[in-house]
C-alpha cells in the first residue's frame, strides 16, 4: 500500500532546543563517520549562536525569532532535515521497519510502502502515525495506506505489481510562466521548455505526455507567447530528448573559460562576446572553449527583501539583540 505525509509548517514548528539536541546526537552517533579534523564543538556552537539569535525586519521595525528555525539562513533546510533525520534513524525506522518495504523523505514530504501486518493493521498503522509526530510540536498530515498517492509533482499508482506514475498539476495553479515581453535572456523561455518536456516524458506514458504537453503550449499561450515561435523550440528540445537517450557516449571533458553577464536587452548579446574573444584574448589564452553564462539583473523583489540586517555605526550585533529581546 502506498502513502505520502506532509509536515505542517516544517521550520517554523521545529522546536529549537530539540533541533538543536538532535543534531547533537546525530553527530555523536556519527562520529567515527566524520573526519577526524572536523570541529564538532565549533559547529555546533554556531548553529546554536544561528538559531537562538536570528534577528529579521519587517518595515520599520526588528525582530528577535523566539522559536522556530531561523528563517533566511542558508542552514535551514540542512538543518530541518538532518535533525528530524536523526529521530527517523533512531526510532522510527528500527521499530516500523519490517512494515516499510519503502520509506523516504524529501524535506518536509514523505512517500513511502506500506506493508501491513497479518493482525493488528490498524493498531500497528495508529502507532506509526503516533512516532511520527511524537517529536516535539512537529506535526504531520499522514493519508493512510491506499493504492494511490501524490507525492511531490506525481500522481503515483499500485496497479497490481507495477507503479505508474503520471505528473500532478494542482487545479488552483495559475502557470504564471514568463511573459513574452519580460527583459529575461530568451535562454530562460528555452531551459523553461526543454526541463518540462523532460520532465513529462519521464513521469507520464506517451499517452499522457500527448495530453500534458499540448496543455502546456495552450498555457503558454495563453500567455501572450506566439505558437509560431513557441514550435520550434519544442522541437528542439524532443531532439535533445532524443540524443540524450540514445548517446550513451561518455562526456569528453574540456578546459572551459566561463564569463559572466547581466542580461539586458539592449546590451551584448552572447553572439558579440565570443567573436569579441575570438578575435582577442582566444589566441593568447590556454582554453579550448568559452562559455557565456548569462543571469538575470536584480528587479522589484531584490531590493524589497532584504537578506540582512545592518546595526548602525555605533552599535553591535549584540546590543541590536538586546534592544529587540527589550521591546518583545
Amino acid at each position: 500500500m502506498l502513502f505520502s505525509a506532509d509536515a505542517k509548517s516544517m521550520y517554523t514548528n521545529i522546536d529549537t532546543n530539540i533541533g538543536i539536541q538532535a543534531i547533537k546526537d546525530f553527530i555523536t552517533s556519527n562520529e567515527s563517520l566524520l573526519p577526524t579534523d572536523f570541529p564538532s564543538l565549533l559547529f555546533l556552537q554556531i548553529l546554536e549562536i544561528v538559531m537562538k539569535n536570528n534577528v529579521f525586519a519587517f518595515k520599520n521595525t526588528t525582530w528577535l525569532q523566539l522559536s522556530g528555525t531561523a528563517m533566511g539562513t542558508p542552514t535551514a533546510c540542512a538543518y530541518a532535515t538532518i535533525s528530524f533525520g536523526h529521530h527517523e534513524n533512531s526510532k522510527i525506522l528500527p521499530r516500523f521497519s519490517q512494515y516499510l518495504l519503502y520509506y523516504k523523505r524529501y524535506i518536509d514530504d514523505i512517500f513511502g510502502i506500506w506493508l501491513p501486518p497479518a493482525a493488528n493493521q490498524d493498531n500497528t498503522w495508529l502507532e506509526f502515525k503516533n512516532a511520527l509526530n511524537d517529536w516535539g510540536n512537529l506535526e504531520w498530515i499522514i493519508e493512510n495506506p491506499t493504492k494511490k498517492t501524490i507525492f511531490l509533482d506525481l500522481n503515483i499508482e499500485l496497479l497490481k505489481s507495477r507503479i505508474t506514475t503520471s505528473t500532478f498539476q494542482k487545479s488552483l495553479n495559475l502557470y504564471l510562466y514568463i511573459p513574452p515581453n519580460s527583459a529575461h535572456p530568451p535562454s530562460c523561455l528555452k531551459g523553461l521548455i526543454s526541463g518540462e518536456v523532460r520532465r513529462y516524458w519521464l513521469q507520464n506514458s506517451p499517452q499522457n505526455f500527448e495530453l500534458i504537453l499540448t496543455k502546456f503550449l495552450e498555457r503558454l499561450v495563453d500567455r501572450g507567447h506566439k505558437i509560431q515561435n513557441l514550435v520550434p523550440l519544442f522541437l528542439d528540445s524532443a531532439a535533445a530528448l532524443d540524443n540524450t537517450m540514445l548517446n550513451t557516449q561518455p562526456v569528453t571533458t574540456s578546459k572551459t573559460l566561463y564569463i559572466h553577464w547581466p542580461f539586458h536587452p539592449n546590451c551584448l548579446k552572447r553572439g558579440d562576446i565570443r567573436n569579441a574573444f575570438k578575435t582577442t584574448l582566444q589566441p593568447l589564452l590556454d582554453y579550448d572553449k568559452m562559455t557565456v553564462a548569462i543571469s538575470r539583473p536584480q528587479n522589484i523583489r531584490d531590493k524589497l527583501t532584504k537578506a540582512q540586517l545592518l546595526p548602525s555605526s555605533n552599535q553591535t550585533v549584540q546590543e541590536l539583540i538586546n534592544e529587540n529581546k527589550q521591546s518583545l
